[in-house]
């Protein structure tokens, strides 16, 4: 059995869920694990993927038709290559999991989504009403298409391997969507899937402007990257790409902090494979407190400002 991995990717660079996937790929397969890393100018991100430990082979589609990672171009490009694997593993972020359906679909298999163990080759274990309960799926289907939660799964070593590299011809255009502009939210701080620290605001800070101004000093002394609640979204306080929960990012930081989040189950979804969780709010009944190592009850307009101030200067580490 050979497994897929669909790399995620900038095209300069392998993303770190490339490297959980990997792992989950190992896992499901006794035989060798490939990566497809198809996109435009991806010479740097191939060369990083041929780096992978456990990885025996890349296959590069370079093409201009690949270049804005449209959903039914990379299901295309994966479809003819898919009978020669067992597995084809995507991480469940945004990208997987727009691609991984329509792969399924096309193959006419079941799309197992969200995996978090690999327990055999043919049987997976995921989460279900919003992680309350998890299930044990066993795939009959030839082919198993699967998007696995990266927090699962320890990120395979981006050093060591030494794969062998295939260049493949890209896909035409399948005429299907047509890219017309992306917005993209530039930041210094930590990707947050991939961030050691998280500290993240939720409604109880009242406004964009108070959002930044109590989280972001915070944010500065521990390197940490910014997340937000849903709630905190929906108000306009944060971007959508740093909303953290079910339908935001899954997350496992070493250290979380959530600052005026209640703590509804949407939230706690996409943050219980935290180490450590710190929670900061006023109200003493809020759920987060239910799950946190540490809770303060507080008003966090005069907590936050004094842990800033006993954590010194920014980029000193914390006492």
């Amino acid at each position: 059995m050979t497994a897929l991995v669909i790399a995620e990717h900038d095209h300069a660079g392998i993303k770190t869920a490339t490297l959980n996937a990997v792992t989950a790929a190992l896992a499901c397969s006794a035989g060798e694990v490939h990566v497809l890393v198809a996109g435009s100018n991806v010479g740097d991100a191939v060369g990083a993927a041929a780096c992978i430990a456990g990885v025996t082979r890349v296959i590069a589609a370079d093409s201009p038709v690949l270049a804005d990672n449209l959903a039914e171009n990379l299901a295309a490009q994966i479809l003819p290559m898919a009978p020669s694997y067992s597995h084809i593993v995507f991480a469940a972020i945004a990208n997987g999991k727009n691609v991984a359906p329509r792969v399924a679909a096309l193959l006419d298999v079941a799309a197992i989504s969200e995996v978090t163990k690999v327990i055999a080759s043919d049987v997976f274990e995921r989460p279900i009403y919003a992680g309350n309960v998890i299930a044990t799926v066993q795939s009959d289907d030839a082919i198993k298409v699967l998007t696995v939660r990266t927090t699962s799964f320890d990120a395979a070593s981006p050093t060591g391997g030494s794969a062998t590299v295939q260049t493949i011809e890209g896909v035409a255009d399948t005429g299907k969507s047509n890219f017309l502009g992306r917005e993209i939210h530039r930041s210094d701080r930590p990707e947050l899937t991939a961030a050691r620290v998280i500290v993240a605001g939720g409604r109880g800070l009242g406004s964009a402007e108070k959002f930044m101004d109590m989280l972001a000093p915070l944010a500065d002394r521990l390197n940490a990257g910014l997340g937000a609640s849903l709630a905190a979204v929906d108000e306009g306080f944060a971007p959508n790409d740093w909303q953290v929960g079910q339908t935001g990012k899954i997350v496992a930081p070493e250290l979380y902090i959530a600052c005026g989040i209640s703590g509804s189950i949407h939230h706690l979804t996409g943050i219980k494979d935290s180490k450590v969780i710190v929670a900061i709010n006023s109200d003493e009944d809020a759920p987060i407190f239910s799950v946190a190592d540490y809770g303060l009850v507080a008003d966090l307009f005069l907590a936050i400002p004094e842990l800033v101030a006993k954590l010194g200067d920014a980029g000193e580490p914390p006492p």
